[in-house]
């Protein structure tokens, strides 16, 4: 299995905003504004290249075990960051989307709210999976422990 989203293709594009919230926002302010923009993509870019997406609210967590810088405890962005991922068939097709009429208006309102402006990457997908269901697992660690080196 290589698809994390599903009918995702292999050389589709990933895009990743960081949102950032002003101090007189809210979690639930971002979840309003950003709920209503995603539903304007799915209504209106389905069937023109959008395929799926996501929004990250930061927990505040720190992997120490996965981190190489400090020891921290706690982001200081706990509750005040949010990653908004989407994925696209092409980035022509992402590109269209934002000329919209209907989509403009909403992604303004999302923008009042951040404190860092908005710069959105692109990303051309390199790999993705999901995890094996207990029996792939158990067959794909002994196989790895048979024929380990």
């Amino acid at each position: 299995m290589t698809g994390l989203i599903a009918d995702f293709p292999y050389n589709g594009v990933v895009t990743v905003n960081r949102v950032i919230l002003k101090p007189e926002y809210s979690v639930e302010d971002l979840e309003e504004r950003v709920a209503e923009l995603c539903e304007n993509v799915k209504t209106f870019h389905s069937d023109t290249g959008f395929v799926g997406g996501f929004v990250a609210l930061n927990s505040g967590a720190i992997s120490n075990e996965g981190s190489t810088v400090g020891q921290a405890v706690q982001s200081p962005l706990k509750d005040k960051e949010a990653l908004i991922v989407t994925f696209w068939r092409s980035f022509e097709e992402h590109e269209a989307s934002h000329r919209s009429e209907t989509f403009q208006p909403l992604f303004r309102k999302v923008l009042e709210l951040c404190e860092n402006g908005n710069e959105e990457i692109a990303y051309e997908m390199l790999w993705s999976g999901k995890a094996y269901d207990e029996a792939d697992a158990k067959a794909a660690r002994d196989n790895k422990l048979m024929h380990a080196a």
